[in-house]
């Protein structure tokens, strides 16, 4: 069934009441959206930023007629705002689409490094002699489509993992966990603070056809606190430097780490915190995202 797609471009103080106005107009779900792509990025716990240019989008049955509908929505900006001009309205059909399969039609096998392929898991791999990890992410982060992704999966490729315990902290999807124990590593943790993300990881671990038993996964709280040889945390620069002291008692003396999730601005306040445990590296960076690996001082 075709959709009836209206935009109304406000600001984050006039949201929520075109957000209610479209509700009552019929409208069957609301979304938000950048209209000048201002990225905002990791905005403070329990809260929801909008920005300064915003487009609501309410989706409506196209059985709805558009006239009338439009007419409330004017009718209902006069009533909330009497001294404002109407807002930028505009009004289209969607077509019906099966989005699953759109998107899954769009995600390809990729490479990273010499080894490495991400396959998604209703594909054929392209190089059967190759490190084939056979992913399909359900509802948690991590793909490779990422810059985050894809610099971790890159460096692990280059990596000599044979017999090494590896952590992934926040693991998603469990691309990084999977990618390492499939190029040699002989065991692994993942932890995350989602459900979610702790099942697409157990699930990807069968589709790689890797015993139950080689990784394990846990909220933080039930973490085992066991040092890794090498350990991997591609989230942001928040939760990186409050866990800092958490995610340095987690690499053994000489072991290394892996830290992702970071904008290139956001260098210089990861290096002050976490140069007081490690040797670090330079930084490699991919459009705009960086990734900061060091050796753990003895």
């Amino acid at each position: 069934m075709p959709w009836l797609q209206i935009k109304i471009k406000t600001n984050p103080e006039n949201s929520e009441p075109y957000e209610d106005l479209l509700l009552s107009a019929g409208c069957a779900a609301v979304t938000f959206e950048d209209s000048e792509d201002q990225p905002i990025f990791e905005p403070d716990l329990g809260t929801t930023p909008l920005w300064s240019n915003t487009t609501i989008t309410g989706l409506f049955s196209a059985e709805l007629k558009l006239e009338e509908t439009l007419r409330y929505i004017k009718f209902g900006h006069a009533q909330l705002f009497p001294d404002m001009p109407e807002p930028s309205i505009k009004a289209e059909i969607l077509e019906d689409k099966d989005w699953e399969r759109e998107w899954m039609e769009s995600y390809h096998p990729m490479q990273f490094g010499e080894r490495l392929w991400v396959c998604p898991s209703w594909r054929d791999v392209p190089d059967p002699s190759a490190v084939n990890l056979m992913l399909d992410p359900g509802l948690a982060f991590g793909t490779g489509t990422h810059p985050t992704t894809a610099l971790c999966l890159q460096w692990l490729d280059q990596q000599e993992l044979s017999d090494q315990f590896i952590i992934d902290y926040g693991c998603g999807s469990g691309i990084l966990g999977i990618a390492g124990l499939l190029l040699g590593a002989e065991k692994a943790i993942g932890v995350d603070i989602d459900i979610q993300a702790l099942q697409a990881t157990k699930e990807n671990l069968k589709r790689n056809n890797l015993p139950d038993d080689i990784l394990h996964v846990y909220l933080p709280e039930n973490a085992p606190d066991q040092p890794a040889d090498l350990l991997i945390a591609n989230i942001l620069s928040g939760p990186l430097i409050e866990l800092a002291p958490t995610l340095a008692a987690l690499v053994k003396s000489n072991g290394k780490i892996c830290l992702s999730g970071l904008l290139a601005a956001q260098e210089e306040g990861i290096r002050e915190v976490y140069s007081k445990w490690f040797e670090l590296d330079e930084v490699s960076e991919h459009e705009g995202w960086i990734r900061i690996t060091g050796v753990k001082r003895s």
